[in-house]
């Protein structure tokens, strides 16, 4: 996959992890009333943004860190059928270990 898109500056491609479809009680939950994603993987990274003075500074995750961010961070876009999200590093707020 991350062959096929490559993020530019501080950004950064990620794969929400999906949420249930049934709840506790069984219910089918329809698409309107799912919480949106805050958690996923790092598919694919980009090389980092510059300074001032032009130089690159590093990017703090890598590709495979589980990672939670701003409920509403980035945009959603799909790539061969799957669910993709990409945003800025800075709308990271924590890796998961």
């Amino acid at each position: 996959m991350a062959a096929k898109i490559e993020p530019l500056g501080d950004r950064v491609v990620i794969k929400p992890t999906p949420k249930e479809e049934v709840s506790k009680g069984g219910i089918v939950l329809p698409d309107t009333v799912k919480e949106k994603p805050q958690d996923g993987e790092i598919l694919a990274v980009g090389p980092g943004r510059l300074s001032e003075d032009g130089k690159r500074i590093a990017m703090e995750v890598k590709v495979g860190d589980k990672v939670l961010y701003s409920k509403y961070a980035g945009t959603e876009f799909k790539l061969d059928d799957e669910e993709l999200v990409i945003m800025r590093e800075s709308d990271i707020l924590a890796k998961k270990s």
